[in-house]
């Protein structure tokens, strides 16, 4: 096994106290270290020679090195991942009725750049890191051996990919998937595409959003702008809302909601809109369009530090038209799963927007991903996901 060691001035301490993450310029990176192959384990130590565990290598990522076990003896597995598997799938068992969840949340359950969305009896595998690609028929296997899924699908795409030199590729990787995936979840289903959906089909982080946002719209009307496959219009028609509209430039995400909500038998209450989401909000603004909830869930304006400024202006931009299309003493959602944005920063962009608008809002609550997409503490990066909601005058 090869070794990696860091430099005399690297933070040693933040490794040992848990930092998951090896960074190149904290390494010695010689041409022996620069001959690793993408993927390999190796026994990281400190400039001293002092061992810190067990860490898989990419020369060809600014992560040089992820920490995959204290242990630097550890052996890397078919059965040590499914002990990583078995102890996340512990905590979802215990927290969901059905076995609709991530079950794998990368660093935070123990798997470095490995996510498993499960959907009942199918599974999707992205292995964003090159060790998951490399040994991504042990993680399959280790998944069947634990869960007894059926059919799993490797979802080789993304940015994070990119980032480890890795190629994109989509397959079924067994067993076999017929079209979408029915997923119960706040009292509606939902269709998730698996195959070609957007991430794995469905965004179970937003799952504690929607319910919240569920609440405030029982009674009323519900404009969903961003809607993917109807988030948060179908939980809110679950929840009893009155009536619902989903906005969205894909049609085939559309065609997913439409098909949720027939599921749901909610056919007669929801509507969708294809289009340039700024685009519908002016239009419905000129028509004198009013909704008692309006929620905006919309990509991410900031995924990176250099786009920062232009998707807080992007973040202004949304709940500026937003606003202006709820109804007096209604509510207001607006999300953000931009790494870059923090909350201040984003709550600072709503609350612009909202004022730009000519409203005036307060804020009611703040949500973030669910239980299923845990943190490490370590790693701000994690806390993605933030959904700020508010009730205008």
């Amino acid at each position: 096994m090869p070794t990696i060691r860091l430099k005399p001035k690297a933070e040693a301490r933040a490794i040992r106290h848990g930092f998951p993450w090896v960074f190149a310029n904290e390494v010695v990176t010689d041409r022996r270290t620069r001959a690793i192959a993408p993927g390999t384990f190796a026994r990281l130590e400190e400039h001293d020679g002092r061992a810190l565990g067990l860490v898989t290598v990419n020369p060809a990522s600014k992560i040089i090195g992820r920490m995959m076990d204290r242990d630097p003896d550890a052996q890397i597995d078919q059965a040590w991942i499914a002990g990583k598997i078995a102890h996340a799938l512990a905590m979802r068992a215990a927290l969901y009725e059905t076995p609709h969840y991530r079950l794998v949340h990368a660093e935070a359950d123990g798997l470095p750049g490995v996510v498993i969305d499960r959907f009942g009896d199918v599974a999707v595998i992205q292995p964003n890191a090159a060790w998951a690609e490399a040994h991504f028929d042990l993680i399959a296997d280790a998944l069947i051996q634990v869960t007894g899924v059926s059919s799993i699908v490797r979802n080789g795409s993304g940015r994070a990919r990119a980032l480890e030199g890795l190629p994109e590729l989509t397959e079924i990787a067994r067993g076999a998937v017929d079209g979408p995936v029915p997923v119960p979840m706040n009292g509606a289903t939902y269709m998730a595409d698996v195959l070609g959906g957007q991430k794995t089909g469905l965004f179970f982080d937003q799952r504690p959003n929607h319910a919240f946002a569920a609440k405030l719209a029982k009674g009323g009307s519900v404009l969903d702008v961003f809607a993917h496959v109807g988030g948060f219009s179908l939980a809110a028609l679950a929840g009893g809302a009155t009536q619902a509209l989903a906005v969205d430039s894909s049609a085939p995400a559309l065609a997913l909601a439409e098909a949720g909500a027939k599921a749901s038998g909610m056919t007669d209450r929801f509507d969708t809109l294809q289009g340039d989401a700024f685009d519908i909000l002016q239009k419905l603004a000129e028509d004198g369009r009013r909704f008692d909830t309006v929620i905006c869930d919309p990509p991410a304006f900031a995924p990176n530090k250099p786009a920062l400024d232009a998707g807080l202006r992007a973040y202004e931009r949304v709940a500026r038209g937003a606003a202006a299309l709820v109804a007096p003493g209604g509510y207001l959602g607006l999300c953000s799963c931009s790494h870059a944005a923090d909350l201040s920063s984003f709550r600072n962009a709503s609350a612009r927007g909202i004022g730009r608008a000519g409203r005036r809002g307060v804020m009611l609550h703040t949500g973030f991903a669910g239980p299923d997409h845990p943190q490490l503490p370590q790693l701000a990066e994690s806390g993605y996901l933030k959904a700020v909601f508010f009730r205008l005058d």
